[in-house]
């Protein structure tokens, strides 16, 4: 059976939830239409003669959709497809109904048929947000905040924060720490192994300590110390640690001067 074709006449508008996006995909089964665009309202660019239709997001809708999946195509299926959705890029909803209506058409996992046109989109979407989830893990520097708290400030390219809290809450279950997520607005607080997650655009928070000022000095000093001048290649250096990621990371910072580092 063919794989039906895009009808670039409609767009389908949903609310940029992944239970509104699972909604838009049952209405293409639904309307018996296939939209060539499936966005969020801020990243419409209509063409001419294009209409489009706004999807209302009904929980009980995408639960519907969401068991269908794990039935007929694995839970593992499902959670990739969440995982793509964490992604940044806006044609997003698109490429996930195509690999969604084919994987039910399919009724199985299909994720390792990376050459399908309907698979391959979206496999990339989920390479690069678990390569900037992967990243955040390597390069993510908490700092000790006044009043026991850790804080941990990034940029990433996708919203990963929600992948990245069971990791880092197994591993510090007894210290309560805050990511926030500088670019997406979204932090993610962690107290006793148990994690929330917080919309916000920006934190207030107290004062670091003045033993983490000596520790990321001291780190700062050893990371200069264990270099080796004569061997330092910038392209390599930067192709293991992105420069857009410096701000937030200890050691590419300015060191402070001795004399501001003296104990209270």
């Amino acid at each position: 059976m063919p794989y039906p074709k895009l009808d670039s006449s409609y767009a389908f508008i949903y609310d940029g939830t992944l239970e509104g996006l699972l909604c838009a995909i049952f209405e293409t089964y639904r309307q018996k239409l296939v939209p060539s665009e499936i966005v969020t309202e801020e990243n419409l660019q209509l063409r001419l003669g294009q209409q489009p239709i706004t999807i209302p997001t009904s929980p009980a809708i995408a639960q519907r959709v969401k068991d269908g999946l794990c039935r007929d195509c694995g839970r593992s299926t499902f959670s990739a497809i969440g995982v793509a959705f964490l992604s940044d890029e806006p044609d997003k909803g698109t490429a996930i109904c195509s690999f969604v209506r084919y994987a039910i058409r399919e009724k199985g996992n299909v994720l390792g048929q990376i050459a399908h046109p309907c698979v391959e989109p979206m496999v990339k979407l989920h390479r690069f947000v678990m390569n900037e989830r992967h990243y955040m893990m390597q390069f993510l520097r908490f700092r000790e905040m006044q009043g026991g708290v850790w804080f941990a400030a990034c940029n990433p390219k996708a919203n990963v924060v929600p992948i990245l809290m069971d990791w880092f809450s197994a591993r510090f279950n007894t210290q309560p720490f805050i990511i926030f997520d500088e670019a997406h607005g979204i932090a993610g607080v962690s107290h006793n192994g148990a994690w929330t997650l917080v919309k916000s655009d920006s934190l207030t928070l107290p004062e670091e300590t003045t033993d983490e000022a000596l520790m990321a000095d001291a780190w700062k000093r050893f990371y200069d110390a264990v270099s080796i001048k004569d061997r330092y290649n910038p392209e390599l250096h930067r192709s293991f640690m992105p420069k857009r990621l410096w701000g937030n990371i200890t050691e590419m910072q300015e060191r402070i001067p001795d004399n501001s580092l003296r104990r209270q």
